[in-house]
């Protein structure tokens, strides 16, 4: 179930209050401290390429665009 489609399903039971409860329950999104998921690119929201050494938490793609700004130098 993606995010989307959680939050649609609460349109159909405001008018159930306790259904609307148990599927909250069971249908939430896991809140993750472990993996793939939980390191994201502050700039685009991306998992892939991750960089998060020094703090930078951008994706490769990003880096590569802001990197001069940043003060990294491009060697051959």
């Amino acid at each position: 179930m993606s995010y989307s489609d959680y939050k649609k399903v609460f349109k159909q039971l405001k008018a159930k209050p306790i259904k609307l409860k148990k599927f909250i329950k069971h249908n939430s999104p896991i809140a993750r401290k472990f993996g793939i998921s939980v390191t994201k690119c502050r700039r685009c929201g991306s998992v892939k390429g991750h960089i998060g050494k020094y703090g930078l938490n951008l994706c490769r793609q990003c880096f590569r665009e802001i990197a001069t700004k940043l003060g990294f130098k491009k060697y051959n």
